[in-house]
């Protein structure tokens, strides 16, 4: 009987980290899209298609349901405007962006820092900014900031979403000049509040 108890806490226990994953799935949608309304159904479309064992391990779960979303988010992003995923052609020679590095970091942006962008009082910001990128642009960011992917797996997603093949040296630029934008976009910010 206790063990049978305590199997029912654990489930409970990941009853609320699928709740909390629901959340950020809907969170990841949002910034995707940028569309309250197409979030929320992109979110129930995904959970739907996807069999989430609430009393298994979530973080496998969310990891695939949060991929699934992201590929169905840029395909239909894709389906409504053909050429948005068209894979750039890749510059020759140095880089002559404002960031060498295509990370946070290099943009001058702590975890901690980006965190409150995310999930705190700048969100707004973030997303505001974000509606301002193009559509590819918007989705490489999301992939790499968001979820942490690397310049590979977000070639390889776009690449089966989109139906066009990118390469990682593609989306490093592409995210090398989002990076840029952020940061001029917190200047601007920065300035305007003094």
């Amino acid at each position: 009987m206790e063990e049978s108890a305590m199997a029912d806490g654990d489930c409970h226990s990941e009853l609320l980290k699928a709740h909390d994953a629901a959340a950020e799935l809907y969170q990841l949608a949002a910034l995707m899209l940028g569309d309250e309304l197409q979030a929320a159904e992109l979110v129930e479309a995904t959970v739907a298609q996807a069999y989430i064992d609430p009393c298994a391990e979530t973080e496998a779960s969310v990891k695939l349901a949060a991929q699934s979303l992201v590929e169905t988010a840029v395909a239909r992003l894709s389906e409504a405007d053909p050429k948005a995923f068209v894979a750039p052609v890749i510059s020759t020679g140095t880089n002559s962006g404002c960031i060498e590095e295509d990370d946070l970091s290099s943009a001058g942006i702590s975890s901690g820092r980006f965190a409150e962008m995310v999930g705190g009082p700048e969100r707004r910001t973030l997303r505001t900014w974000l509606n301002s990128l193009p559509v590819a642009q918007r989705a490489i960011f999301v992939e790499r900031a968001i979820l942490g992917w690397d310049n590979t797996a977000a070639a390889a997603s776009l690449s089966r979403a989109a139906s066009h093949l990118w390469q990682p040296k593609q989306v490093s630029e592409l995210f090398r000049m989002a990076l840029c934008s952020l940061t001029t976009s917190l200047i601007h910010t920065a300035t305007a509040q003094v």
